[in-house]
């Protein structure tokens, strides 16, 4: 059970994946609002004040990435993206957009509900919380210091900053251009070998095996995530 009624927010064109959402994530003490259509959707978001979004991307009347856009305008409630499409570039288009997360149908209910908890966690952490914990991995912000089952790692300052960009949205997937653009700056934009090489130095260094991450996974064709176990 949640630890409060969360409300979700379902926006498919598909009465039996509503169905099927409404009576699953109620047994689990969610509230569920539903609607087929994204500009209904877009509306609902603002009355029934959603603490979590499920929104498919084919609609009947606008795509899901403009339903994200436009929420995004007034609202950081996490979206996770439940769809039939599973191209690379349209993953990235959407999670560029504002999506937290996507999953591609068939889907299995105990992993969306596994992502909801994720997303619904980072929100409900503190902003400015000063340590930063997945699994054995201790991110402390106020010392920019991190430790590995308690023994610090040194990382270079570059190092640093995009594990702290990771480490702040734990479980939710970054693109190459989100990372590029927060670490690197605008002008790198592009520049994704940057990343491979210093996920590749993280690794060396936070990880048991590099060649088997259990840390940052990677999303291929996408981006990244830090996990914790």
């Amino acid at each position: 059970m949640p630890e409060k009624s969360m409300r979700v927010l379902v926006v498919d064109d598909e009465p039996q994946i509503r169905k099927l959402l409404r009576v699953s994530l109620g047994a689990h003490g969610y509230i569920v609002d539903e609607t087929e259509t994204g500009l209904d959707g877009i509306s609902r978001a603002a009355t029934f004040k959603p603490d979590l979004i499920i929104l498919d991307l084919g609609l009947p009347d606008i795509e899901g990435k403009e339903v994200v856009r436009q929420v995004r305008e007034w609202s950081q409630v996490p979206i996770i993206i439940l769809t039939a499409r599973d191209q690379e570039q349209e993953k990235v288009e959407t999670l560029d957009a504002g999506a937290d997360d996507y999953i591609t149908k068939p889907f299995g209910v105990s992993e969306l509900m596994a992502r909801m908890r994720v997303s619904l966690r980072r929100t409900a952490r503190s902003d400015d919380e000063p340590v930063i914990v997945c699994g054995g991995l201790q991110v402390d912000l106020a010392q920019r210091r991190v430790t590995i089952s308690g023994n610090e790692v040194k990382l270079t300052p570059t190092e640093y900053d995009l594990l702290k960009e990771l480490a702040q949205h734990a479980g939710k997937v970054l693109t190459h251009k989100q990372l590029l653009k927060t670490v690197w700056g605008n002008l790198h934009s592009e520049d994704t070998h940057y990343i491979r090489v210093y996920v590749g130095q993280l690794r060396r260094k936070i990880e048991d095996d590099p060649t088997q991450p259990r840390y940052i996974i990677s999303e291929p064709g996408v981006g990244y995530r830090l996990m914790g176990k």
